[in-house]
């Protein structure tokens, strides 16, 4: 509600906005017409026997004067009263372009250049209103997310079926959703099957089934089919709210260049209004037959020239506009300031499993030890497993069958990035890597007898009971379509690539070589992982990948962190970009749209202040008028401004 109330409010702001504007152009032409053409005496033909002609004459410059005052003060009210708000609360930028633009206006009125001076906010207007629609444009793909938010959910209360806001449905509730309506809250499918179109939310055109069991998001469109399902989390921790959140915090960031032109303009005016006052004053003192009015009038030009319109504007509105191209393509940045370092990019780290593979696992192979049935090791495999939410827990479980709850009576002790070890019915049983083994049983109780040979794409869990080695289960994972292709790209950028996985070095050996992975560490733990990247931050600026949670420390620490949009929540909130996509092919996209905004933003700063400059010398040689610095100022200003709009492509 609070949205729409705010798009409602900017659309009467810029109707107001575009009225004041047709009104002041309309008295402005007016003016010129009473100034400039004799013909306008006719209309007064009939007081002309009571009027001298140089009463006429007044008469007909009073009516000037009026229009062009009414269509001064009409256009520029707003930048009157923004420059007054300033001086008198004694802001940091009171001296900022509304103040040039007062005093420069106000100056000409008083040196007779009436027509000028309603020119100059006239036309200031227009830049505004062109900017103030160009930042709509770049506003509207971010703002576009509030609609994927439904603010309903049917709720099932019974046999019946109800709509409440869906700010108040708990985890655990059952809600209904037909064909052709936006899915409101995060969920597991338990009835029903439709195809899902997740497009506004992850940028991904091909729609994607779902049936019983599969994960929905808040946001996405049942294209097809009634679904019910199962909420896992509130109106304010679902998917559309999460991507709002990073989209608002994105606003509030502020790149290095941003931060720049705030500082910039603090002491960039007040120079210039120096500068104007010296040029006004110093020559009628120093040189014999200057006139004042022409070198105040000169002043009055270079105060118009230097307002900083287009550095204030066209930076941040280029950096907007770089946040909005990339939300379309399902790339969420969460400032300007990460597009920024995003820029300088030197190193490239990725974890494996669920970043550069599917991590959708399922059993390769199982590969007992000498006199132990498969059988015998799977189910053995499934009373250590049958608890755990590990990927690959979860692959032996489902490949069994069964979870393993008619079957265990077991005390179970996980150890993160390692095994587990469980106690059931007497019997210990071990799950885990070759070194939480051997760290277990000791050389003389544990003998692999070369398995490690072949089939290194695999990960190995290894399965002992009671300090007897029943044998391994080899669990496959695929690679990502389009990893190859990023790995590519970001060489050809002259990035370096290196990946930091937990899994085994054989399985992450496997992976990089077959996409061209050149630097590989492999069983890490968590910490390990934030040491190596601590060591690549020091040769440049870093970026890390990764989805899990136990990435989370890496992608905070990193110079900016890349989660995947479908990992785990302490990873999304711990990194600075989130590819909803889940696809690997936008970290390289994100880094070229990153050089792209810096290009056009730095273009912006270097093409402003040089044809500032320029403007600026003719004002001072006394070679420019005020239609010229009209040209300097809101010309320059609006190119700057469509410039920054390519960022959005």
């Amino acid at each position: 509600m609070k949205a729409k109330a705010k798009a409602i409010s900017l659309d009467i702001l810029y109707s107001k906005r575009t009225a004041a504007f047709a009104a002041a152009l309309s008295l402005w032409a007016l003016g010129i017409l009473l100034g400039h053409f004799g013909s306008f005496q006719d209309l007064f033909a009939a007081v002309q026997n009571f009027l001298s002609a140089s009463s006429m004459s007044f008469l007909s410059k009073f009516l000037s004067f009026a229009f062009f005052f009414a269509s001064w003060l009409l256009a520029g009210l707003p930048v009157l009263k923004s420059a007054a708000k300033n001086l008198l609360q004694k802001k940091n930028r009171a001296l900022d372009e509304s103040f040039l633009m007062s005093v420069a206006t106000i100056g000409a009125f008083a040196i007779g250049e009436w027509a000028e001076a309603a020119a100059v906010m006239i036309f200031y207007m227009i830049g505004e209103i062109i900017q103030d629609a160009a930042i709509d444009k770049s506003r509207s793909s971010i703002d576009a997310l509030l609609a994927v938010r439904p603010d309903k959910a049917r709720i099932g209360d019974g046999d019946t079926w109800k709509e409440i806001p869906a700010g108040e449905v708990v985890p655990g509730s059952l809600i209904m959703i037909r064909p052709g309506e936006r899915i409101p809250l995060d969920g597991i499918v338990i009835e029903g099957k439709s195809s899902i179109d997740a497009s506004m939310l992850t940028g991904e055109s091909r729609p994607v089934s779902c049936t019983t069991g599969s994960e929905v998001f808040s946001g996405t469109l049942a294209l097809d089919g009634v679904l019910k399902v199962k909420t896992t989390k509130n109106a304010g921790e679902s998917s559309a709210s999460r991507i709002i959140q990073l989209v608002e915090s994105a606003r509030e960031a502020k790149a290095r260049p941003e931060r720049f032109i705030t500082a910039f303009a603090r002491w960039y005016t007040p120079i210039v209004v120096g500068a104007a006052v010296l040029l006004a004053v110093l020559p009628p003192l120093l040189f014999a037959g200057q006139r004042f009015t022409e070198w105040f009038y000169r002043a009055l030009i270079l105060l118009v020239i230097s307002c900083p319109c287009a550095l204030v504007v066209s930076v941040p509105l280029g950096y907007f506009a770089g946040i909005g191209g990339m939300s379309r393509r399902g790339i969420m940045v969460k400032g300007a300031i990460y597009l920024d370092s995003l820029n300088k990019v030197k190193n490239v780290a990725f974890d494996k499993t669920g970043t550069l593979t599917k991590g959708k696992f399922a059993i390769a192979a199982l590969e007992p030890a000498p006199d132990v049935s498969k059988e015998t090791l799977l189910e053995t495999a499934v009373i250590a497993e049958s608890e755990s939410n590990h990927p690959i827990a979860r692959a032996i479980v489902d490949y069994a069958g069964t979870d393993g709850s008619t079957k265990v009576d077991a005390v179970r002790s996980e150890i993160a990035g390692k095994g587990v070890e469980c106690v059931s019915r007497s019997e210990t049983i071990l799950a885990g890597s070759r070194r939480f083994l051997e760290s277990r049983l000791e050389d003389a109780a544990f003998s692999i007898n070369g398995e490690e040979e072949g089939k290194e794409s695999c990960t190995p869990v290894y399965i002992a009971r009671n300090a007897k080695y029943l044998g391994r289960i080899l669990i496959g994972d695929s690679l990502k379509e389009g990893a190859a292709e990023t790995i590519g790209r970001l060489r050809k950028m002259g990035i370096h690539n290196t990946m930091l996985t937990g899994d085994t070095r054989s399985s992450a050996m496997d992976v990089a070589s077959q996409l061209g992975i050149g630097s590989v560490k492999a069983e890490l733990l968590p910490e390990d992982k934030l040491r190596e990247v601590e060591n690549l931050t020091r040769s440049g600026t870093t970026v890390f990948v990764g989805d899990g949670i136990n990435d989370a420390p890496v992608l905070a620490r990193s110079h900016v962190g890349i989660a995947m949009g479908s990992g785990a929540d302490a990873a999304v909130e711990a990194a600075d970009v989130i590819i909803m996509t889940d696809d690997p092919r936008r970290v390289p996209e994100a880094i070229e749209r990153a050089k792209k905004t810096r290009r056009i933003v730095m273009g912006n700063i270097a093409f402003a202040l040089g044809a500032k400059g320029f403007f600026i010398v003719l004002a001072a040689l006394g070679m420019a008028n005020m239609w010229v610095a009209l040209i300097a100022d809101v010309g320059v200003a609006l190119a700057a401004v469509l410039n920054s709009t390519r960022a959005l492509r």
